[in-house]
C-alpha cells in the first residue's frame, strides 16, 4: 500500500486543484494520510501571494522531509512558478510543478517512483498557454463543490505577484463547465462554487462571458440548486449580470469584491482600476437590484506611503458603505513588484494596529448587518452537526444554527431566524414545523 498525504495553502483554486491530485490518486489505488503522519508521497500545494504564505509553504515542505526523509517529496503551484531557483537546489524535493504540467501530476509521481528520477516542470509564467483542467468528480467531505472555471491574470496590481505566478488570462470552454458541473450534482452536490483568480473575467478569448455560463448552469445543469461566485472584481460585475442574480434564485445573493483600500491616492498607488466614489456608486446600484444581498470585500492595510489620514479615509469610507464583512491583510512585501520598490514602507506593528482597528469595524458591520435577518425567512444548505445543532450557510452565505431533523442535513431547507446569540456570534434559526 503506498500512502500520500496532502497540504494546501492559499486560495479556493488551489482547494479545487488539490481535490483533482487527491482524486487522481485515489483513483491509481495510493492511499491518503494525514500530513501528520509518515507517507511514502507529500504534496505540498503552495501558494506565494504574502510573504507569510511562502514562508508556510517552506515550512510545510521542510515538514514532510523531516517526517519521512526517503519519501517522494512533490512540491507544486504557485511558490514553485516565483522561487522555482531556490527551490530547485533544496535537498529531497524531487517533483517541482508551477503553473503548468499540474494535469500530469499524478503520472509524474507513477513515474518518479518508478524510475527514481527527479521531475521539474516550469517555464515563462506569461507565456501564452491553453486552459489546463483538473477533473475533480466529488468532494468527499464537502457540501458544496468547487468548480475552477478561469486562471491567470493580465492586471498587474502594484503589490501581487499572481500575474507572475499564475499567468495570463484563460478560462475552461463553456461545455466543459456545464458537464463538470452536472458532474458534481450527480455526486451529491447542491451548490457549486464557481472560483478562478478572476472568476469575472471568465470568458476572456473564448467569445462568451460569465453571465452567459451563469444562465446556462441554470437552465442545463439539472438539479443544481445553487451557484456561487467566489470573489469577483467590481469592474467585472455588469447590469446584465445583477439583472440575472435579480431573477434567478439559483445565483447566490452574496458579492465578494475585494476593495483593497478605499482612499483614491492608496488606489493609484496600488493600479486599481476604479475610484472610491465609483465603487460607492457600484455598491449602491448592487443593493437597488438585488435587495437584501451581503457584499463583502478584501483590504490591505498598511501599503507603502499610507498615511494616518489616508488610512482612517479608508474606514470612513467603507463604513459608509454598510459591507457585511472585511477580509483584511496587512501589506505584505513581494519581490518583482513595483510596490516593494516604492520608498515609504510601514513598520509592520502600525499595519497590525490599523488591520486590528480595521478588524473591529468589519466586525461592527458584519452584526449589523445579520440582525437584519431575524424574523426573516431563509432558504440554508446544512452541512453538519455542531454543538447540538445543524448549521449552514444561506445565499448570502450567512450561518445559521438551527435544531432540526438530522434528515435535513446536505438538503436545503427554507427555516425562519429568530435571534442572534450575541455572545457565540450566531444565528438561530427554526424549522417550518416551528414557525
Amino acid at each position: 500500500m503506498t500512502t500520500f498525504a496532502l497540504a494546501t495553502l492559499g486560495c479556493k483554486v488551489n482547494t479545487y486543484e488539490s481535490q483533482g491530485y487527491e482524486s487522481a490518486l485515489i483513483e491509481r489505488g495510493y492511499t491518503e494520510v494525514s500530513f501528520k503522519e509518515k507517507a511514502d508521497i507529500y504534496i505540498i500545494n503552495t501558494c506565494a501571494v504574502t510573504n507569510t504564505a511562502s514562508s508556510k509553504s517552506r515550512q510545510k515542505i521542510h515538514a514532510a522531509i523531516a517526517l519521512n526523509p526517503d519519501a517522494l517529496i512533490v512540491v507544486v503551484g504557485c511558490y514553485v512558478q516565483t522561487a522555482f531557483d531556490a527551490l530547485n537546489t533544496m535537498e529531497h524535493v524531487d517533483i517541482l510543478v508551477g503553473s503548468e504540467g499540474k494535469s500530469q501530476l499524478a503520472d509524474m509521481i507513477e513515474d518518479a517512483l518508478k524510475d527514481h528520477r527527479p521531475r521539474k516542470v516550469i517555464q515563462e509564467a506569461r507565456a501564452p498557454r491553453a486552459f489546463e483542467a483538473i477533473p475533480v468528480h466529488r468532494f468527499e467531505h464537502q457540501t458544496r463543490a468547487f468548480l475552477k472555471i478561469q486562471d491567470g491574470c493580465n492586471q498587474f496590481c502594484s503589490y501581487c505577484i499572481i500575474p507572475y505566478a499564475r499567468g495570463q488570462e484563460r478560462s475552461l470552454a463553456e461545455d466543459e463547465v456545464l458537464q463538470s458541473a452536472q458532474e458534481l450534482v450527480n455526486n451529491g452536490h447542491l451548490e457549486i462554487v464557481l472560483s478562478g483568480i478572476h472568476t469575472g473575467r471568465y470568458g476572456n478569448g473564448l467569445n462568451t462571458n460569465l453571465t452567459h455560463l451563469l444562465k446556462r448552469m441554470c437552465e442545463e445543469v439539472t438539479g443544481l440548486k445553487r451557484i456561487r461566485i467566489s470573489s469577483i472584481e467590481m469592474n467585472e460585475i455588469s447590469d446584465e449580470l445583477l439583472e440575472l442574480m435579480k431573477s434567478e434564485e439559483k445565483i447566490a445573493r452574496h458579492l465578494h469584491i475585494p476593495i483593497q483600500s478605499a482612499n483614491n491616492e492608496v488606489l493609484r498607488n496600488m493600479n486599481r482600476p476604479y475610484n472610491v466614489e465609483w465603487f460607492k456608486e457600484r455598491v449602491q446600484k448592487i443593493r437597488e437590484t438585488v435587495g437584501d444581498i451581503s457584499i463583502s470585500t478584501d483590504v490591505i492595510v498598511g501599503f507603502p506611503q499610507e498615511s494616518e489620514e489616508q488610512f482612517v479615509d479608508t474606514c470612513n469610507n467603507l463604513k459608509d458603505m454598510q459591507l457585511s464583512f472585511m477580509h483584511i491583510f496587512p501589506y505584505s512585501k513581494r519581490d518583482h513588484t513595483k510596490a516593494a520598490e516604492m520608498s515609504g514602507h510601514i513598520e509592520n506593528k502600525m499595519k497590525k494596529e490599523r488591520a486590528s482597528r480595521l478588524a473591529k469595524i468589519s466586525k461592527e458591520l458584519y452584526t449589523a448587518y445579520k440582525q437584519k435577518f431575524i424574523g426573516k425567512h431563509v432558504s440554508v444548505l446544512f452541512e453538519k452537526e455542531k454543538d447540538g445543532y445543524l448549521f449552514g450557510h444561506t445565499s448570502e452565505y450567512l450561518e445559521i444554527y438551527c435544531k432540526a431533523d438530522k434528515a435535513f442535513l446536505h438538503t436545503i431547507q427554507e427555516v425562519c431566524v429568530v435571534s442572534y446569540d450575541e455572545e457565540l456570534d450566531r444565528l438561530i434559526a427554526v424549522g417550518k414545523e416551528e414557525i
